[in-house]
Formats: C-alpha cells, structure tokens, sequence
C-alpha cells in the first residue's frame, strides 16, 4: 500500500479524512477525549445517558464534515412521544460539536444500568439535517429510531434517504467517570457520483463488499486505544489496497453558540407586556442554554 500524508499522525479531537480510489471509497475516523469531555461535563449525566450523548456527538463528528462548504451545518436530533429520552439533539457545524438530552430522570432510574434503546425511545425516529451555506438550501432525512444504537439508525439514513452504501462503527468507554468516544464512517461513490443523482446504487458492488468487510473487522478497543494514531488505524485495516490518500480534517472543539446578544436579539421578538410576564421579582428573564448549561439574566 502507498499512502498520502499531509500532516503529523492524527491521534484525538479532530477528523482524519481518508479515500482509497481504486475501489471508489472514502471514509472518516475520529476519537474524542477533551471535546467529549466538555460538552458532558455540562450536566449532571447519569451513565446511560452520558453515553448516549456520547455516541451521538461521535456520530454528529463523523457526518458533519460531509457537506464540505464553509458555515454549513449538520444536526442530528432523535425523539419520540413518551419516551424516558424526550430529545437528544447535537449539531456540527465547522469543526464546532455540541450536544443534549431532555430525559425523564425517574423513569430512567427504573430501568437500570444498561437500558436498550428502544428501552430509552419506544418508537422513536432519528432526523438528521444538511443546512447548506449562503442559502444553498437545506436537506432532512427521518427514518425510524431502530435497531441497537444510533450508529445503526445513521447506516440507515444513509441507505434510505441518500442511497449511499454506508458502514458507521462508533465505540464509547468509560473509566473513573470519564468518557472517551470513538467512530468511522465508510463510504462508497462509484464512478465518480458524489455530488450527483444516484441512479444505480448496488449495495451488493464487489469493491463495497470488499471495503465493508475490511471495515467492518475494525474493534472497539483499536478505535478507542490512545496510543494508536488513526493514519495506523487505516493501515492496518487496509495495507493490502493499492492506495490509500490521507487527509486529517477539523480540529473539533465544544462550539455552544449561546450569547447575551442572541437571546436579546430572540426576546426582542416579544411585546413588552409578554416579556413582563417572562421576568422575575427583580425584572429579570432568567434564559438557560441547554447546550452548555450557562445562564443569563436580562432586563425585561
């Protein structure tokens, strides 16, 4: 195998883009600790929920950097009626993760240590957005919140509403209240398709059996051992292709985007009589960020 580096080995906290042209695949590989780290630490997380969390940010890392244009966006959210999780959204936008759950926390604590996620959902639904830049547009897929992870739910995003042979493995541990998370999307655009309509997509074309299936043996403890660089994750799991072209991508970081101004700017939008009714004994409206947990009083 010969490969193509553009910079040192990419350990943690950002994206290492790679494509192996001779069998029309690319994918993407990312292992977070610090920006994981920051966006939990937000709220009091039990486990279960701490970990969802953790998967879902992996995920939102992983499928963000697809649309390639400068301020696009990418937002995951999963939901359903009557479920212990009410909401779990994360977004991505240039490098920026962040992410929340709205849970029951009673309801939660009945279920015990290690809850399914249909256990979490019921029927639920998984919604993942592409907002484009500069009014470009934006495209939504929504498909069933099915099988055993989100990981899952995404494989299926991808085959039903963007018709793109897809394989998504995301890994998460925890250790002495810390969690780190780890995760690789593979894809597979013949003859050039990326960017057009996807007339004859073959789930079954030799090169992706191939792709998938060297993919696919990847385990969790290599996707989340921190001594292993990602460039070496790679290798080892495709050495044998002719070529492989590395390409590390966004440094990742928490990117709450919750400020002073923007929810003055939102609040403005009411009547003074209503923003009356909002503020407390000292003429306060008390706005929390959900994202990252920072409160901010402003003057009705």
């Amino acid at each position: 195998m010969t490969t193509q580096h553009q910079s040192p080995e990419t350990y943690t906290d950002r994206v290492l883009n790679f494509t192996i042209p001779s069998r029309s695949a690319r994918g993407r590989i990312v292992r977070l600790d610090a920006v994981l780290d920051e966006i939990l630490s937000a709220h009091d997380y039990p486990p279960a929920i701490a970990h969802l969390l953790a998967e879902a940010v992996v995920l939102g890392a992983l499928m963000g950097g697809l649309v390639k244009e400068d301020g696009a966006q990418m937002t995951m959210q999963a939901q359903t009626e009557g479920g212990v999780v009410r909401l779990l959204v994360c977004d991505f936008r240039e490098g920026e993760l962040r992410g929340y759950v709205d849970f029951d926390r009673g309801r939660l604590a009945s279920l015990g240590a290690n809850p399914s996620l249909f256990a979490l959902f019921g029927k639920g639904y998984l919604a993942i957005t592409f907002d484009r830049s500069e009014g470009a547009g934006r495209y939504q897929g929504i498909v069933p919140l099915e099988g055993d992870s989100l990981a899952a739910a995404c494989e299926s995003y991808f085959a039903q509403s963007e018709q793109v042979p897809t394989l998504i493995r995301a890994a998460i541990h925890r250790s002495g209240g810390r969690v780190v998370s780890a995760g690789m999307l593979l894809q597979h655009l013949p003859d050039g398709e990326e960017g057009r309509e996807r007339l004859h997509v073959r789930m079954d074309h030799p090169d992706w059996e191939h792709v998938s299936v060297m993919g696919g043996s990847i385990r969790h403890d290599e996707l989340l051992d921190p001594a292993l660089s990602m460039d070496a994750l790679v290798w080892r799991l495709f050495h044998e292709e002719d070529q492989v072209r590395i390409l590390p991508g966004a440094k990742l970081s928490r990117g709450c985007r919750c400020t002073l101004e923007h929810y003055s700017m939102l609040l403005d939008r009411f009547s003074v009589e209503e923003r009356s009714e909002m503020a407390d004994d000292d003429g306060l409206i008390q706005v929390d960020c959900a994202f990252c947990a920072k409160a901010f009083p402003i003057p009705a």
